[in-house]
């Protein structure tokens, strides 16, 4: 009795420092993850480096090159998206101002009307949560920096580790998951990365079939169309939206459309629903419907990191399935044998199982 009450003490002891730890991690489990990720795509770099200068040296300067890399582009992100955020602002509210002037039918002009109002008040709030969350994008960054130089300074540790807890019995199903995860981001990261410099060109060439600007803010449009592709919730339509809105207040309303089709369809969001899917699907071994789902689940489910943990989660779920069919046919052929066995000993012994050194009763 005594000991049992023990077990239960002691269980749900480690329930609490497995929810509590949870709920202090969880605020940076998205810094943790890119961390892991962008370390993933330092490494073949930080093996060839690792070879001249040693695998702490390298693992430290890749990381102060992060470090000089994303202080600038944090900086930089920091002041032209709030600056583009209050642009962005005050141009919905212009808008939505001049379609309030604008002689409507009174259903129309009503609806417009409640739209502004419940729209609004959010988009101050988000504009503001924005600016002020600034100080948690700087901890965060620095999360990620620490989870990468030890990623990348002891990432054969870490796998070691990792594969001498897998039982001797499960090693090749244990090599294969890795294999899969393996498979998986390293088509996730190439997609990713060529799929964003994509938008960036296109959305560059847009600005300038359109006649958004010169070509000095073109060339700044794609740059942060390549940026604000790794922030939530910015992404590459803030650009053309903006662009769209722009032409709509000057009375360009086919530019506008242009501008705004064109975008959707080539920049933000139709490209990350379509094109990434079919470039993960080739270079892994799921499907592209699969690929789709776990990227869309993913996202809304877990957020900007569910973009690229929704296929692993389901590559590796289609890998356990194949383990768990497997025991299943070697179960079934166990099965099927004993009954033949059984089927055989009774009709040689009516139920009896008769050794063969035995001679048959008539």
């Amino acid at each position: 009795m005594r000991s049992g009450l023990r077990k239960l003490a002691l269980l749900g002891l480690v329930l609490i420092a497995l929810y509590s730890s949870w709920r202090v991690i969880e605020p940076l489990v998205g810094a943790v993850f890119f961390g892991i990720v962008t370390a993933y795509a330092l490494y073949p770099l930080h093996t060839r480096l690792s070879r001249k200068i040693g695998r702490f040296w390298s693992a430290l300067a890749l990381t102060l090159f992060m470090v000089a890399l994303g202080v600038g582009m944090l900086v930089l992100m920091i002041m032209i998206s709030i600056n583009l955020l209050n642009t962005f602002y005050h141009e919905v509210g212009a808008f939505l101002n001049w379609l309030e002037t604008a002689p409507l039918p009174s259903m129309v002009s009503n609806f417009v009307s409640n739209f502004k109002a419940q729209l609004m008040p959010k988009l101050a709030d988000y504009v503001s949560s924005f600016t002020f969350s600034v100080p948690g994008y700087v901890m965060r960054f620095i999360v990620f920096l620490l989870v990468l130089y030890y990623s990348l300074a002891y990432g054969r540790d870490i796998v070691g580790v990792a594969m001498s807890l897998i039982p001797p019995s499960k090693k090749e199903l244990g090599l294969e998951l890795f294999r899969r995860v393996d498979g998986t981001m390293n088509a996730l990261v190439r997609a990713w990365l060529l799929l964003n410099v994509a938008k960036s060109f296109l959305m560059t060439l847009g600005y300038i079939i359109f006649r958004v600007s010169n070509l000095y803010m073109a060339i700044t449009a794609g740059f942060l169309t390549f940026v604000f592709s790794f922030v939530p919730l910015l992404e590459g339509w803030m650009l053309w939206v903006a662009a769209a809105v722009y032409f709509v207040k000057i009375g360009a309303y086919l530019k506008a459309i242009g501008i705004a089709v064109y975008g959707a369809l080539l920049v933000s969001p139709m490209p990350d629903y379509t094109i990434r899917p079919l470039m993960i699907a080739r270079d892994t071994e799921l499907d592209e419907t699969l690929v789709f789902l776990g990227m869309v689940g993913g996202t809304l489910a877990m957020g900007l990191k569910g973009l690229l943990i929704g296929p692993i989660v389901l590559n590796l779920a289609l890998v356990l399935l194949d383990e768990w069919k497997d025991i299943m046919a070697r179960q079934g052929r166990k099965d099927g044998k004993k009954s033949g066995n059984d089927a055989r000993w009774d009709a040689q012994g009516r139920g009896e199982p008769t050794p063969r050194s035995m001679p048959r009763r008539p």
